[in-house]
């Protein structure tokens, strides 16, 4: 699985990503063998154990959320 943060990419997810989970702005993209999830910062961290070992890449871009 490879992970992405900015220093690899620029931001690619929009305030017009959706998270699947709760309908909140999307800040991680994950990439399944199956297809393509988006999670919201929250639900991204909820989850991320389990994606982490499914995924054949995350996108995470919860770092431009202001602190």
């Amino acid at each position: 699985m490879t992970t992405m943060t900015e220093e690899t990419m620029c931001p690619t997810l929009t305030a017009a990503d959706r998270c699947d989970a709760c309908g909140a702005q999307a800040y991680v993209r994950v990439d399944l063998e199956s297809g393509q999830l988006m999670f919201c910062a929250h639900h991204g961290r909820k989850y991320s154990a389990k994606l982490n070992e499914v995924a054949v890449s995350i996108v995470d871009e919860t770092q431009t959320l202001a602190k």
